[in-house]
């Protein structure tokens, strides 16, 4: 029984990249200077929209099936504090970061017309550094890096959105120095 539960925790987990890799290209993208003409796209904003709703059963079927995983001995505390585990703490702490970081950005993007905009955008961009988590949380502990075609889709959408992340840093960089 515990191979199901690690074969559905790493299907699961390839699903919440995939699923945040498109929510943060999305986002992103279309804000950069290369694909600006995006911007007003009504399917890219609703796939960005909506890319939660796989994030999110993903995200748990994930945590649940290391939960059921005899073998993955996981607890619940090591699902919400990070570095608790008694193996691979820097890899499963990192992912327990990117969860934490996941929790935060949806939660207040739903309470987004509570909050003034730059509040809600200082909690939106902390989905670059789950990003950044959850890819690390794969490297360092993805078994399925292995295969040739994950670890080129891993990759290759970390190098994009790292490109335009930096990207738009060197824009909102430009717009601070012109102000000044």
């Amino acid at each position: 029984m515990d191979l199901f539960f690690w074969e559905l925790a790493r299907a699961s987990g390839l699903a919440t990249y995939a699923a945040l890799c498109i929510a943060v290209l999305t986002g992103l993208a279309p804000r950069t200077q290369v694909l600006g003409f995006l911007a007003q796209n009504r399917a890219i904003r609703a796939l960005h929209d909506w890319t939660p709703w796989i994030i999110i059963p993903a995200a748990i079927t994930h945590v649940v099936a290391l939960l059921l995983d005899a073998t993955a001995q996981i607890s619940l505390l090591d699902v919400v504090v990070p570095f608790q585990t008694s193996y691979g703490q820097l890899a499963i702490g990192l992912g327990t970061i990117s969860l934490d970081l996941l929790v935060i950005v949806l939660v207040t993007t739903w309470m987004r017309r509570s909050m003034s905009n730059g509040a809600w955008q200082l909690f939106h961009r902390l989905s670059y550094v789950g990003f950044v988590a959850m890819f690390l949380h794969a490297v360092l502990s993805g078994t399925d890096l292995a295969s040739p075609a994950i670890s080129v889709m891993t990759w290759a959408t970390a190098l994009a959105i790292a490109y335009y992340s930096l990207e738009r840093a060197g824009k909102g960089l430009g717009m601070v120095k012109a102000r000044a």
